[in-house]
């Protein structure tokens, strides 16, 4: 049974730093490529970043780019989301997925087939 669980989340101020990870099993993780999404209120899910299996490739949405990193450790199953200067539009459920490997890392949710159950960022200003 493949299991992705997010951990991190919580309230910050504006202009913090928080962390994200996602830890994986049932999966040989380094046979997937692992992306980040997140969902606000009433909002749709969308792109957030993805790696590829290697680590040798990153995507980012326009509105993360410079300021969130993501990376992971194939050794330890887990892929994490370094998110700086936070803002208040940033606050959402944040979801970490991941799609068996192919010739291209996929912003597109539909591409993915586990998902996590999410972990809450909320940014107050």
């Amino acid at each position: 049974q493949v299991r992705l669980v997010e951990s991190g989340g919580r309230a910050v101020q504006a202009g913090d730093s928080l962390r994200l990870s996602c830890a994986a099993s049932g999966l040989r993780f380094s046979d997937y490529h692992t992306g980040w999404f997140r969902q606000a209120p009433g909002k749709e899910r969308e792109f957030v970043a993805a790696i590829r299996t290697t680590g040798g490739s990153t995507d980012y949405a326009e509105s993360v780019k410079g300021r969130f990193t993501i990376s992971r450790a194939n050794a330890k199953n887990t892929v994490s989301l370094q998110m700086n200067s936070l803002k208040p539009e940033d606050t959402a459920v944040y979801y970490c997925a991941a799609r068996y490997r192919a010739s291209y890392i996929s912003s597109s949710a539909p591409d993915y087939a586990y998902w996590g159950q999410g972990t809450q960022v909320t940014v107050s200003s």
